[in-house]
């Protein structure tokens, strides 16, 4: 065997016991795929039709009642619904688009390619979502759009955020990837903005290998987008020459989805439910094992919304201490994603975000999802209740010297 073949099986082996589940560690994530998907892919690939199609348009048909929105484009991937949602939103050069610094590179970097620039808003420590009152300070004449993530699943101060969007006739773009299935007053994610954004990529809770979703709140944004996934061109008109179309009246871009991850999504959807159902019912476990630690902290939830708890993400005292903890444990736990503002390709951007500093000092996301067995929670909950037992001396020392260490009231959640 060749050096790099060793490397690069090497490298292939540790993401696998990292994140799959193939190693012995309990994984932070892991790709749902039903065996039962075969035959069907099975199908299309051998159908002689594989691009855009019957199977994408059915997709679309069956995404609409999860986001209670008609109003369904079906595309490559949860990034490429970002940058359509700007252009829809006519998001150009030197506009402004306020956004969160607290979310994966892919929710920021659209606005960037859109030629806009970027104004950051602080977010709420305890849910690490946007915060509404910063974005409504920093709205200016440029402001052509709100970019707002539901981090980790628990969906944003919506109504507040569209209110404020609608005083400046401006658009609201929700980063629902972690978001499907979520619901805010008892409405689904993707029925309430003037845009909505899903990734389906491997190792959200539903996939489609890669892939992704946009709903719009209007039916005349849709159809035009419906045009630009596919460079401009409308793939619904009769044409005399076959592979000849028509005039295109604005560029676009190869967003489409294909026939063949969309089959992959319809055979999702038969066991997304169960999945979202096993997060939650996971998730109201720790909330109910850790909801009176002091090392350990809840986030803040609210009971008029419900998250899908792609992450389960507290906040934790001396987080290298706790992260090697769980390590030694088998466990493997992340901050998923790393502040955005301190990138070079914005340092153009920087601005003080008290939020953000407090957040990131202490939050990481352990196991949640529908992978994890009843002996799996059982040794996670044990081994969570072992760190906060072994930081109880550690904290009463730290409390004496002086009253300014006074206990943190913990934030408990609301499942």
């Amino acid at each position: 065997m060749e050096k790099d073949e060793i490397s690069v099986r090497s490298v292939d082996e540790s993401v696998k016991e990292l994140l799959s589940g193939a190693g012995k560690d309990i994984p932070l994530f892991k790709v749902f795929m039903p065996e039962s998907v075969i035959e069907p892919v099975r199908q299309v690939l051998l159908s002689g039709y594989i691009g855009e199609g019957p199977r994408v348009e059915q997709f679309e048909s069956q995404l609409a009642p999860w986001f209670g929105n008609d109003n369904v484009l079906a595309v490559n991937n949860g990034t490429a619904a970002l940058q359509l949602a700007l252009r829809l939103s006519d998001v150009g050069f030197g506009d402004e688009v306020i956004s969160t610094a607290m979310t994966c590179s892919a929710t920021n970097e659209p606005i960037l390619a859109m030629g806009a620039k970027i104004v950051w808003a602080d977010i709420d420590p305890w849910t690490a979502n946007i915060d509404y009152t910063d974005v409504a300070a920093k709205i200016t004449p440029k402001t052509k759009a709100i970019m707002c993530v539901h981090w980790g699943g628990y969906p944003c101060d919506l109504d507040e955020l569209n209110s404020i969007a609608a005083e400046h006739g401006i658009k609201v773009i929700e980063d629902a990837c972690h978001a499907f299935g979520s619901t805010y007053h008892d409405k689904p994610i993707g029925s309430h903005s003037d845009f909505a954004c899903f990734s389906f990529q491997a190792i959200k809770h539903m996939t489609t290998v890669d892939g992704g979703a946009l709903t719009c709140r209007s039916k005349a944004d849709c159809e035009r987008g419906r045009l630009l996934r596919w460079y401009g061109i409308d793939r619904r008109s009769k044409r005399k020459d076959l592979r000849c179309e028509a005039d295109i009246k604005e560029f676009g871009y190869k967003f489409h989805m294909n026939d063949v991850t969309a089959t992959i999504g319809l055979e999702q959807l038969k066991f997304v439910a169960d999945t979202l159902a096993k997060h939650r019912a996971n998730a109201a476990q720790y909330g109910q094992a850790f909801k009176d630690l002091n090392a350990v902290r809840l986030l803040s939830y609210k009971p008029d919304r419900l998250s899908s708890y792609w992450l389960y993400t507290m906040r934790v005292k001396d987080r290298p201490r706790f992260m090697e903890h769980m390590k030694k444990a088998g466990i493997t736990v992340s901050q998923v994603h790393a502040r955005n503002d301190f990138h070079t390709m914005v340092k153009d951007f920087r601005t003080p975000l008290p939020g953000i500093d407090e957040f990131t000092a202490e939050q990481v996301s352990i196991p949640v999802g529908w992978w994890l067995t009843e002996e799996d929670l059982e040794h996670i909950i044990n081994t969570v209740l072992e760190y906060e037992r072994r930081c109880q001396p550690r904290i009463q020392e730290i409390k004496r010297p002086s009253e300014k260490c006074e206990k943190t009231p913990a934030h408990q959640s609301d499942l």
